[in-house]
């Protein structure tokens, strides 16, 4: 009866393992409007990735494409649409697929675009960066196309920013 009674009251760590929030259970849509089940993915490292179709570092689009079918056995790239770095992402879900398509051949998953800080900081990059849910550390994302890698089970290995190129041995070592 002690140990009920122990485990009522029982203050739990703020960065204890349970209080780790699951990556895989975070709801985002594609680009086309469809739940992508993040869950799906498990065994695989994530590299999710700030995108913007305007912007002096679009051109990395190539590079995360080469990094998608190189290691597709052991990766998956997710390109995350915003646009809260200079308005460099302004268009429609159709207008950034049709120019991801045409300029870069892009094949790798595009979700929504949403926001990746700030007041309405999409729960995804809330886990991104804030180390009381993603239980490793804690980040703000600086500029578009900053590069966030987690493991095959689900944590956080690292954040890279903008000037890393994808194909950086900084990411490529954990492949």
């Amino acid at each position: 009866m002690t140990s009920f009674f122990n485990s009522l009251f029982k203050k739990s760590k703020p960065n204890s393992a349970e209080n780790i929030e699951s990556l895989y259970e975070i709801p985002i849509q594609s680009l086309t409007g469809k739940p992508v089940e993040l869950s799906l993915f498990k065994g695989k490292h994530i590299l999710f990735v700030n995108v913007a179709s305007q912007c002096g570092f679009t051109p990395q689009y190539k590079d995360l494409e080469t990094l998608s079918t190189r290691y597709k056995e052991k990766l998956v790239v997710i390109g995350v649409p915003c646009n809260q770095f200079g308005n460099q992402e302004p268009g429609e879900a159709s207008d950034i697929r049709n120019f991801c398509e045409v300029n870069y051949g892009v094949s790798f998953l595009i979700t929504e675009k949403i926001d990746v800080k700030g007041e309405n900081q999409h729960p995804l990059y809330q886990w991104l960066t804030q180390k009381s849910k993603n239980g490793s550390k804690n980040s703000t994302v600086k500029w578009n196309f900053q590069k966030y890698l987690v493991s095959p089970k689900g944590n956080l290995i690292d954040y890279y920013y903008s000037i890393t190129s994808p194909l950086n041995k900084k990411i490529t070592k954990h492949l």
